[in-house]
């Protein structure tokens, strides 16, 4: 790895939420007064995603007392304390700036009713736990639970699916 994506590497952020264009999003923001520090929540839509890597920005807008604001937020900043996922829009486009012209009612998207509210958090980088060399040498390799787990259960769903159809066939008396 070159030097400058190494220190690229160290500074993003290891998780960061899945947003989508036309989501509604609640950012808290931190905000330096003077010597004061504050939290600064900023609530709207994301009309837009760009880039990638460090320089990941999204927009959100919000309608303020009749006046449009849009602010650019990058998401591994150090100054954004959370991203909280509102609601999940259904939109077809990439970019949302058709909502600059609308007022009102209208400049909300739809709501995907389906979708899943707690998305999971998109894992950019693992922290590795730092070992001492007598731990990598009687280190023995770790299996994966989750998989043992999902295989176990698969062949348990199998069988009770067949219980249940030979029982229902037991049940249903057959016509003469």
């Amino acid at each position: 790895m070159d030097i400058i994506k190494s220190i690229e590497h160290e500074q993003l952020k290891n998780k960061i939420p899945d947003i989508k264009v036309g989501d509604t999003v609640r950012v808290h923001q931190r905000i330096t007064e003077g010597n004061k520090q504050r939290i600064q929540v900023f609530e709207g839509i994301v009309i837009k995603k760009q880039n990638g890597g460090l320089n990941e920005t999204f927009t959100v807008r919000r309608v303020a007392y009749g006046v449009g604001v849009e602010k650019t937020f990058l998401i591994h900043s150090p100054l954004i304390e959370k991203i909280e996922v509102i609601r999940v829009g259904k939109v077809r486009r990439a970019k949302l700036y058709y909502l600059r012209d609308r007022v009102g009612k209208a400049s909300k998207t739809k709501e995907d009713i389906g979708a899943n509210l707690k998305r999971a958090e998109i894992v950019i980088k693992e922290e590795v736990p730092a070992k001492s060399d007598e731990d990598t040498k009687n280190a023995e390799p770790v299996k994966e639970e989750v998989e043992e787990k999902t295989n176990t259960e698969e062949p348990a769903k199998k069988e009770e699916a067949k219980a249940e159809e030979t029982t229902k066939k037991e049940e249903t008396p057959k016509a003469e």
